[in-house]
């Protein structure tokens, strides 16, 4: 009984302490709310203020009731009648309870009035996260890798499965060239072969020792069944094509789906290669069948790729058929065949599609974006061997198709968009090296250039002004060669009147390609003024400048056949230079660019009137260019400085 009592009492202290404590809380709270109060009461200018006789009794007031509720509890207003207890500290608990939750209810609406109204300013601030160094991974080498335990076994595994499936590939071609048993118990036993290695893959994985045989002897008895389908439709011509295909679809898509539910990526790039490497040994050479089989193997891939990021796989399946098909059509030579074409477009069209769809799901995929980028390759080889009229053909559908990709490029990610833009206008260019010919090729080959630069502009991509870029210089280099070459300003020689308007145009092209490509990639961001990089700009002036040379001349000679045309054309050219220096000079004044290249431009001028038109003309010719581009430089010049003094 002292025991239950001392108990009694313990507890009955620390309850008390703990009561005393919750009042001294309570008192803090009281005090920061009457703070707050007294903050948001009105300022004295807006109301009235009472006399200080009538302040002074209510503070002395105030304080007397705080003093009496430190001294004893206050008692609770309007509260049901609370029960008495034996014990006094249980009345004090009570007390302490409700006012605790009448201080509670105050901070509530303190926080509702004052806190919540601010809150949607406050920005919270992510956690900091602890600094930690940067620490290299160390690079495994291929001793470490081979000195792993487990590697050997692995490594034999495979080994003896590539052997295996060799072998079985060598024994059909020896059994045909001996004549042994026949066609059917051939193809029947290389499918019991095939099914039996596959059953014994299933049976060993079934434990965690056995798993390592058991990948490779899987994927050897998948590849001895698409062997025996691909013999069994190229070699006994038993199964018809479209049968064969869909028999080596099946087996593909089964090994990749055993790969995909065992988790194996290297399983999935064993079962694609065994496929792929034995498959030119059973058609017998490249041959547009054998791409056909690997398109197969290549769509069977496909599910694997966009359920498992695995990239071996991906190239494992992608790239045999672009190779195959442009052996095939190296094979094949020139003339190429109907078959050749088609597998060649298949080829690139499945490349293009599978390549798509896996970077819709996956931007910025490295396999599939090289499956993009090389995937026309075939189909433009291909076109290479091939008559005009089919090659136009070929190359241009790979363009509209690569083009069309491109002008979607809003709905694609990365570079997905750029890449397939990029391979459409090399297979434009294509087209129209293959279409045209003579002044017309190199003619619209500058103005792709100058349309280029404009859809860059429209578009704001820079693969079209580098395209636009690749088509001028192309172009350019083409004319120089044939259609405007240098020795039109030095030589007098009879052409014909198509030459010579062929050549008037290719030389606006020229012109109008020079001015449009750097003012696009001005701006575009892509060149500086040409006050702070010169060279860009001066090589564009350059080219600008033979091109209206050359304009100017081939008009005259065209107006004015022989030597006489041929003079006057040189004194408008030295004219015409000096009268677009001095425009130049005078829009200049604000404008620095304008002003360099206007002093440029009467440097090449004078140069032209030096060491050209001082020898190569004569009598009246050489006395027009030196007076009138002396006038015009003299003019400029005056003119020049009354507006620089004006200033």
């Amino acid at each position: 009984m002292l025991i239950v009592m001392t108990t009694d009492g313990d507890v009955l202290l620390r309850l008390a302490g703990e009561i005393d404590d919750l009042g001294a809380r309570l008192a803090r709270v009281g005090t920061e709310l009457r703070t707050v109060q007294a903050d948001a009461a009105p300022t004295p200018a807006e109301t009235p203020q009472a006399p200080a006789e009538q302040e002074a009794p209510a503070e002395q007031q105030a304080s007397a009731e705080q003093q009496e509720q430190k001294a004893q509890p206050q008692p609770v207003p309007a509260q049901p009648q609370q029960p008495v207890y034996p014990y006094p500290h249980h009345a004090q608990y009570q007390q302490a309870q409700y006012a605790h939750a009448q201080a509670q209810q105050r901070w509530q609406q303190y926080q509702q009035q004052y806190r919540q109204p601010y809150q949607q300013y406050q920005q919270p601030r992510p956690p900091q996260q602890p600094y930690r160094p940067y620490q290299p991974v160390p690079k495994v080498t291929l001793g470490e890798k081979l000195s792993k335990e487990g590697v050997g076994s692995r490594l034999l595994a495979w080994i003896g499965g590539a052997v295996t499936l060799l072998g079985v590939v060598l024994f059909l071609v020896l059994a045909i060239q001996r004549g042994w048993f026949g066609p059917l118990p051939r193809v029947i036993g290389g499918a019991v072969l095939g099914a039996a290695l596959v059953g014994i893959g299933l049976r060993l994985h079934r434990t965690p020792a056995g798993r390592t045989g058991a990948f490779a002897v899987a994927a050897t008895g998948i590849g001895a069944l698409y062997l025996d389908a691909i013999a069994a439709t190229t070699m006994y011509e038993y199964l018809p094509a479209y049968v064969g295909l869909a028999i080596g679809l099946l087996i593909a898509v089964g090994g990749l789906l055993l790969a995909v539910r065992w988790k194996s990526s290297l399983l999935a790039t064993a079962v694609v290669l065994g496929c792929v490497v034995c498959a030119p040994i059973i058609t017998q050479g490249f041959t547009a069948e054998l791409v056909a089989f690997l398109l197969v193997v290549q769509v069977a891939s496909t599910p694997v790729q966009l359920r498992q990021s695995w990239p071996s796989v991906a190239v494992a399946a992608g790239i045999p058929p672009l190779v195959a098909s442009v052996f095939s059509t190296a094979f094949t030579g020139f003339g190429g065949s109907t078959a050749n074409t088609a597998a060649a477009l298949a080829a690139g069209g499945v490349g293009i599609a599978l390549a798509l769809i896996v970077t819709a799901k996956r931007p910025g995929d490295a396999a599939a974006l090289a499956l993009l980028a090389v995937a026309p390759a075939p189909s433009l080889l291909a076109a290479l061997f091939l008559p005009k009229t089919p090659a136009v053909l070929v190359t241009a559908t790979v363009a509209l198709v690569l083009l069309g990709v491109w002008a979607a490029g809003q709905w694609l990610n990365g570079w997905t968009g750029d890449l397939a833009g990029a391979a459409g206008l090399l297979a434009a260019l294509q087209t129209t090296m293959t279409l045209f010919d003579g002044s017309a090729r190199s003619a619209i080959l500058l103005g792709e250039g100058v349309l280029l630069a404009l859809v860059a502009l429209w578009t704001k991509k820079h693969v079209a002004l580098f395209g636009g870029l690749g088509f001028a210089v192309i172009g350019g280099m083409i004319a120089l060669a044939f259609d405007v070459p240098p020795t039109l300003f030095f030589l007098i020689r009879n052409r014909p009147d198509a030459d010579l308007a062929a050549a008037l145009l290719v030389a606006v092209a020229i012109l109008a390609v020079s001015i449009t490509l750097p003012w696009v990639a001005h701006r575009l961001g892509l060149f500086k003024a040409a006050s702070e990089n010169v060279v860009p700009w001066l090589l564009a002036g350059v080219c600008g400048l033979y091109g209206a040379g050359a304009m100017v001349l081939c008009g005259a000679l065209l107006a004015v056949p022989g030597r006489s045309g041929f003079l006057v054309g040189h004194v408008v050219i030295t004219v015409s230079w000096t009268v677009a220096a001095l425009v130049l000079l005078i829009r200049g004044i604000a404008a620095v660019s304008l002003r360099v290249i206007g002093f440029v431009l009467v440097g090449a001028a004078v140069l032209k009137l030096v060491l050209f038109d001082l020898s190569a003309l004569d009598g009246l010719a050489r006395v027009a260019a030196f007076l009138l581009a002396g006038l015009v430089l003299l003019g400029a010049g005056t003119r020049y400085a009354k507006l620089v003094a004006s200033r």
